[in-house]
């Protein structure tokens, strides 16, 4: 088995793609969409983030999470919220895709991909890349034409604090906001 090598950095700022097993396209369900958000809201009561932009595709998620000074504890706090997720999600009566005996062995189970992409983010340049890329991903999906279309995303709080235009990244164009705000996007 691959050993995988994380960085760390304590107080940081992490981008991460969460991706559902063999891609089934559950997430944006009524009831996927109110699960996500109940076990996040949790791991958050006990081990607090800031989450600074969020996207839920049908397949996958992104975010940007900013942890406390002194913590860089990341990968608990993904085992919670998926681990919590796909207990209700099964208990609910949502399908799960067939795992590897190697999976079964680790009590995997066929809701989420094993593991999850995570990048620091280096600077403000790097965070901003970031954000954009969050925001524009139902365009490059093929989602929607602009990303005020796409409901589930964390664009229609930048757009109501004046850091985008309603139409931003509506056509060709590929605008940078003018800053990245801190605090929690998902309240």
């Amino acid at each position: 088995m691959p050993f995988y090598r994380r960085k760390r950095l304590q107080g940081g700022t992490y981008f991460f793609t969460l991706v559902t097993a063999q891609r089934q396209p559950i997430l944006t369900t009524d009831t996927a969409r109110v699960m996500l958000r109940r076990c996040i809201t949790e791991a958050r009561q006990t081990r607090p983030f800031d989450v600074l932009a969020f996207v839920l595709l049908p397949d996958h998620l992104h975010t940007l999470w900013t942890l406390p000074d002194g913590d860089a504890d990341y990968s608990t706090r993904w085992r919670h919220i998926k681990g919590a997720f796909t207990h209700h999600w099964l208990r609910s009566g949502g399908a799960e895709r067939s795992v590897s005996p190697g999976q079964q062995r680790h009590h995997y189970r066929g809701v989420w991909q094993p593991r999850f992409y995570e990048h620091t983010i280096r600077d403000e340049d790097d965070l901003r890349a970031h954000v954009e890329y969050i925001h524009y991903n139902p365009v490059k999906h093929g989602l929607v034409a602009c990303p005020k279309d796409w409901f589930w995303s964390s664009f229609h709080r930048y757009v109501a604090d004046g850091i985008y235009s309603i139409d931003w990244c509506c056509g060709n164009e590929y605008p940078q906001p003018a800053s990245v705000p801190t605090g929690n996007w998902l309240e």
